[in-house]
């Protein structure tokens, strides 16, 4: 797996069997928090005390480490809840070895410490949980049982791994998203965001950040 550096500094790497790179190389953590963190009602979510989020394709975990950051800032004793779906161990073993510039991506770290019998991650200390399933998304999104405030939907593209932009599986996360919650992901192609709206999803245009098409905002209807 190559490691490549993107132009903010941060490291991401290119898969193989996709062919693509886990995030923008333009930059990785600003694709984080700038498409990903920043457009959701994270701040607000933060002062009520209580943040659940569902990390579609956590890859090295910079989506989720960027929403700890930005909660944390906002109110340190929130209770945060993360899931993350992730197919592809070899990319979270990756994890270990990165120092992004993300304030508590030592968090990110820990969780993949702590790897449990059935190959899955948990991490669980004080106002933190994430459990990361080691799994294909399709199916480890029918074996979630909460609800969540935001969703980070993250796949490789609609061109490389389309089943993971379908409106089957944009139905499955519609029932896993709280009615005021809110759904980002970077692409904006035209099939995306009407397989979003028969799905049951608004769209509207999110930020433009590295490349001049905006990324997406969803929410429920």
């Amino acid at each position: 797996m190559k490691e490549i550096i993107t132009e903010d500094g941060s490291v991401t790497f290119h898969n193989e069997e996709y062919n693509e790179t886990y995030h923008s190389v333009t930059g990785a953590v600003e694709e984080a928090f700038k498409k990903f963190v920043e457009p959701t009602h994270i701040m607000n979510l933060a002062e009520l005390g209580m943040v659940s989020i569902l990390d579609i394709c956590f890859g090295l975990g910079y989506n989720s480490a960027a929403a700890i950051d930005k909660i944390l800032e906002v109110n340190p004793e929130c209770k945060i809840i993360i899931a993350g779906l992730e197919k592809d161990d070899n990319i979270v073993r990756k994890i270990p070895g990165l120092s992004p510039q993300i304030k508590n991506y030592n968090i990110i770290k820990e969780l993949v410490k702590n790897k449990l019998v059935n190959n899955n991650y948990e991490y669980d200390n004080h106002n933190v949980k994430i459990n990361l399933l080691v799994c294909d998304a399709l199916e480890g999104v029918k074996k979630l049982k909460l609800r969540f405030d935001i969703i980070f939907h993250d796949p490789f593209s609609p061109k490389k791994n389309p089943e993971l932009w379908t409106e089957e599986f944009f139905k499955e996360l519609r029932k896993h998203i709280k009615a005021d919650g809110v759904l980002t992901t970077y692409s904006c192609a035209g099939i995306v965001r009407r397989n979003l709206k028969a799905a049951g999803f608004e769209v509207k245009d999110g930020p433009c950040v590295g490349r001049r098409s905006p990324s997406t905002i969803a929410f429920p209807r």
